[in-house]
């Protein structure tokens, strides 16, 4: 029974997938609707009720624990739990419309999930299926937000890691997973991106090679989602951006971490994960596409191919390629590594705006820097007062003017828009993870 229980569930995960992916009227959400009916059909047979419930990052059925379908599903866990759903029942007369409309609604955008969510599946003809009481969470407003979004973060960074331990080990990669998850993550930017890009700022002191591989792939969705791309190409760039270093992982971590310069031999090994990378992900263009291979063997090549591999005829390098070797440096200047110290945001701006015309594109380069500001959301600084602030929003108009929240000290708390406020000028950062740290508390 717990088998056919757990394929109901998965079958029920891959219909929303697949309808996030493709939408309702597409064969393969069709195809994979049948199927989760089809599975559901075969538990209902045989019992009236089917009761997943969600505890702490566990699901259970009855006084079991489902740990390995947790395991293989923590990132749609996640996804409910954001909804503030904790208990799914279907019960016996379900039939594949109801479960249809069921799914669509579940993949609806959360803001949708407040109030009677019960006579909201009522009102669209679901009486088969009927979600749990709504989980009370002792913290409101942004704290319960930002919990709920590094959740979302670091789950999404485990399945990054095994993403990539599967590339490493040769072994098939949980594409839907890895889609989901991402997925997740570009969802979020229409509501809340600036709690998105305020913890990829803050998580990228985190020194794990699997956090910058994630860091790169939310820059490079978030950027391309702000150029305009359609949702099925964001998400093939984010997929390109988080293996676009996987071919450096096969190379010594004694290389990669050693303290000083490189021998020229060290350098030469290391500028070799470019085609490393390109002919490891070449074994999974079935699953993953052709855009990785290109991503891998182009980000390093520079706007005007004056970088590695190098090569005897000039070549136009792919758009996703010149996104993402922007994020891959932004990220990569801005982490604390074994081998220099985290640069500060100005210092940032200027390093890659000397390179702007040849390792970058300059057009996508001002226009990064006009989305990500020249102070990013979550910065630390101190301003011309005394005060310390932190950056919650951009202004395209003037990147070193965001807009900011005063939380030190107490008696000038306040948000205010330094496009509008002359009076107030930003000194200085302060590094989060030193002399920064205790003020983010206040925020």
């Amino acid at each position: 029974m717990l088998n056919n229980i757990e394929a109901a569930f998965k079958g029920f995960f891959a219909c929303l997938q697949a309808l996030k992916m493709y939408g309702s009227a597409h064969p393969m959400f069709l195809k994979s609707l049948d199927r989760s009916f089809e599975a559901f059909t075969e538990v209902l047979s045989l019992r009236q009720e089917m009761v997943i419930g969600i505890v702490g990052e566990e699901l259970a059925f009855e006084k079991e624990i489902l740990f390995d379908l947790a395991k293989f599903l923590r990132s749609v866990i996640l996804y409910l739990k954001e909804r503030n759903i904790e208990r799914i029942a279907f019960y016996r007369g379900l039939n594949k419309d109801e479960l249809s409309r069921f799914v669509s609604f579940i993949a609806g955008p959360k803001e949708y999930f407040k109030g009677d969510l019960q006579d909201a599946l009522s009102q669209i003809g679901v009486e088969h299926i009927i979600i749990g009481k709504l989980k009370v969470d002792s913290q409101q407003g942004r704290d319960s937000f930002t919990l709920a979004q590094a959740e979302l973060y670091d789950s999404s960074a485990d399945v990054v890691g095994q993403a990539l331990d599967r590339v490493l080990n040769s072994e098939k990669i949980d594409h839907q997973g890895l889609e989901f998850s991402l997925s997740s993550i570009m969802e979020n930017f229409s509501s809340q991106r600036q709690e998105m890009l305020k913890l990829a700022t803050l998580k990228r002191y985190d020194t794990e090679t699997y956090m910058h591989m994630l860091n790169v792939s939310i820059f490079s969705m978030y950027f391309s989602s702000r150029l305009g791309f359609d949702q099925k190409d964001i998400l093939s760039i984010g997929i390109a951006a988080m293996y676009h270093d996987i071919g450096k992982l096969f190379i010594s971590r004694r290389i990669l971490h050693k303290p000083g310069q490189l021998t020229d031999q060290e350098f030469g090994r290391m500028k070799s994960h470019t085609l490393l990378g390109a002919e490891i992900m070449l074994k999974y263009v079935h699953t993953l596409g052709i855009l990785p291979v290109v991503v891998c063997f182009e980000h390093h090549l520079k706007y005007d191919s004056s970088g590695y591999p190098r090569s005897i005829f000039p070549r136009k390098q792919h758009i996703a390629s010149l996104i993402v070797s922007i994020c891959d440096v932004y990220d990569a200047l801005s982490q604390r590594r074994g081998y220099k110290q985290d640069y500060s945001p100005d210092v940032v701006y200027g390093i890659m705006n000397r390179d702007k015309g040849s390792a970058f594109d300059p057009e996508l380069l001002d226009k990064f820097f006009g989305i990500m500001g020249f102070w990013p959301v979550g910065s630390v600084v101190a301003l011309s007062d005394g005060s310390i602030a932190l950056v919650r929003g951009q202004n395209e108009a003037d990147i070193r003017r965001p807009k900011i929240e005063i939380v030190f000290p107490a008696d000038k708390k306040r948000t205010v828009d330094l496009v509008q406020d002359g009076s107030l000028n930003i000194e200085r950062y302060l590094n989060p993870w030193k002399e920064g740290k205790d003020y983010l508390k206040l925020g």
